[in-house]
């Protein structure tokens, strides 16, 4: 029989944490409301209490989400360029709104996955250690 391989002690599945961080919810229990705000995380979490004030993601969702979307972005401007080349002001309004939209939409979630991350490799006072 395999055992499932826990990072940073029993019960704080990585997998699992970043899935609950990505869905923006708590890495701890997986209940929603890992956010009191768009990017400002509760101090605590409302089901469990468990004490998400240890975060410290600061600048990685930023770039995380830049590398990401970039990523997406500008194959695919250039591909349209290639194929169809569409005038200038037809690639402005497809990319800059999807440009935006895709930003907006990942930041949390990355800067959710992250927390987990932290939350399981009990990182930042998360392991109870203080930092």
């Amino acid at each position: 029989m395999t055992q499932r391989q826990h990072f940073g002690g029993p019960n704080r599945s990585l997998l699992s944490a970043l899935r609950r961080g990505f869905a923006a919810a708590c890495p701890a229990c997986g209940a929603r409301g890992l956010y009191h705000r768009y990017l400002k995380v509760n101090d605590r979490c409302p089901a469990c209490r468990a004490e998400l004030h240890h975060q410290r993601a600061d600048d990685a969702p930023p770039y995380f989400t830049m590398f990401v979307v970039g990523h997406l972005v500008v194959p695919g401007s250039l591909l349209l360029e290639r194929f169809a080349a569409p005038p200038l002001w037809l690639h402005m309004l497809i990319w800059l709104p999807l440009t935006v939209a895709l930003s907006l939409v990942l930041l949390p979630r990355i800067k959710g996955a992250l927390i987990g991350l932290q939350w399981a490799l009990q990182m930042h006072g998360f392991g109870g250690d203080p930092d």
